[in-house]
Order: structure tokens, then C-alpha cells, then sequence
């Protein structure tokens, strides 16, 4: 298909960012936001982007958006995110922190704790903390990801499962309305289950972002977490389904 070199320039913007808003275009490109929209929504109906309020993402039905790329998005709002879910966890507790850019949110709050116990199987996460001689960490054994340092596979399964933590800090990739919480690496979503079934209080950390998206492998539901911290929740089946199984919504932006 034909692309002008605009719309080309805009898909390359999503690809390496893993997604981009209407003011940001129209002022890279000298244009009005109204340009941008028709832009994005022509390539919205090729499928060569997916529409969100104010802009527009890389589709990533099957693969996940480049791991850098995924740093970028809603960074603000992850932030926030991690900042609540460390208000949550006490000094002297043990946790399993998983991978994701957001659960690395929560990692950076916690810096300032003492007498943590972080069982994890992201070496980022790993790196970060170790340095901090109030914080123990425990790193998993098995493959790791080239990707995004994450480590998998059935050594992970087996070495979590040694453990039963005070809380976990999960995230998810996509969440679909029926609540259930999606991923792309059934090796990835193998550890996750395991952690789910070996914590006493499950956090999952997910920015609004993720109601817009999908993935192919189910980790499991909304309904299996004590506590669900995103920056908004806009999705009235989410809410409801938080409501219905006792799951506590913690939304940072409201």
C-alpha cells in the first residue's frame, strides 16, 4: 500500500516508542491536531496502528513492543503507580517482584525500605536493588531473555515455587474486559502463575494502556489479586469485576 513520507514517519515514531499522541505530532510536524487525527485514523483502519484516547499504538497483537519502546510509555503514570504500590509494602517484608517495565516502577520505589526480602526473576530489578545493603536479593536461575532481562522457563517455576512471600508484584501486558490478565511468553506467564499461587497478597501494577491492548497467552484473572494499582480505569467490566471479587482498585491519577 501507499504511505505518504508523513505517515511512514508517524508508524516509525510508534514502532520505536510503542505509541504516540495527537500534540506531540502536530507539533513535530507543524500541523493542526485535526491533521494529526485524520492521520492517525486512516492508519488506524489499515491496522497498521490501534486508536487510544489521544493517540495511537503500535499494534502488537502477537508481538510485544520493543522493551526500550515500553519504557517510554506512560512513564509518568508508571511512576505514580510504583509510588503507591511501595506505600503498600511494610519494611522487613518478602516479595516477589516479576518482569515488566511497570513492576521495575516499583522496584525504584522501594529503595528506600529496610529489611526487604525481593525474590525476583528480572535481573534489572536485581541490579538495581542490590547495591542497597537494607535490601536482600534473590535472583531466579533459568533462561534469560535477551530482550528485556527476564528470566524463564521451568528453573524459574521450580526455584519460585521454593518460596511462600508476604506480598507480589505482578504485571500483565494486556488486560481483556473479562478480566483476564494476558502475555506473550507462555515461559514468562508460567513464572507469573507461580508467583500468583506462592504470595499472600498479590499487587498487580498496569497502566491504563493495557485495556487497549491484547496478547495471546492468559496468566490468569483479575479476580486472583488483593489489590489492582493502575493510573485510571475507565473500563466499567474491569470495575465491576473489582467490586464483585473483593479486589482492592487503587487508581493514582484521580
Amino acid at each position: 500500500m501507499f504511505l505518504s513520507p508523513r505517515h511512514n514517519e508517524i508508524i516509525q515514531m510508534a514502532k520505536d516508542q510503542g505509541r504516540v499522541l495527537v500534540d506531540d505530532l502536530a507539533q513535530h510536524f507543524s500541523v493542526t491536531p485535526q491533521t494529526i487525527r485524520k492521520d492517525l485514523n486512516d492508519l488506524c483502519e489499515q491496522r497498521l496502528l490501534t486508536r487510544i484516547h489521544g493517540g495511537a499504538l503500535f499494534p502488537s497483537g502477537i508481538e510485544n513492543v520493543e522493551y526500550e519502546a515500553r519504557r517510554k510509555i506512560a512513564a509518568d503514570e508508571k511512576d505514580a503507580i510504583g509510588r503507591a504500590a511501595a506505600r503498600l509494602i511494610p519494611d522487613h517484608a518478602s516479595l516477589f517482584i516479576n518482569i515488566g517495565t511497570t513492576t521495575e516502577a516499583v522496584s525504584n520505589a522501594l529503595l528506600d525500605h529496610d529489611g526487604l526480602m525481593v525474590i525476583t526473576n528480572n535481573i534489572n530489578v536485581a541490579n538495581r536493588m542490590r547495591v542497597y545493603p537494607s535490601i536482600e536479593v534473590v535472583i531466579a536461575g533459568g533462561v534469560v531473555r535477551g530482550s528485556d532481562g527476564g528470566v524463564v522457563g521451568e528453573a524459574a517455576v521450580d526455584f519460585i515455587k521454593q518460596f511462600k512471600v508476604d506480598y507480589a508484584v505482578i504485571g500483565a501486558s494486556a488486560i481483556d474486559p473479562d478480566g483476564a490478565l494476558l502475555d506473550f511468553d507462555f515461559r514468562e506467564v508460567k513464572v507469573a502463575q507461580a508467583i500468583i499461587a506462592n504470595a499472600r497478597h498479590v499487587i498487580l501494577v498496569a497502566d491504563a494502556t493495557k485495556f487497549e491492548r491484547t496478547a495471546p497467552v492468559r496468566i490468569g484473572h483479575l479476580s486472583q489479586v488483593n489489590t489492582f494499582i493502575t493510573d485510571r480505569c475507565d473500563v466499567t467490566a474491569i470495575r465491576d469485576i473489582c467490586t464483585d471479587a473483593n479486589v482492592d482498585l487503587v487508581e493514582t491519577s484521580r
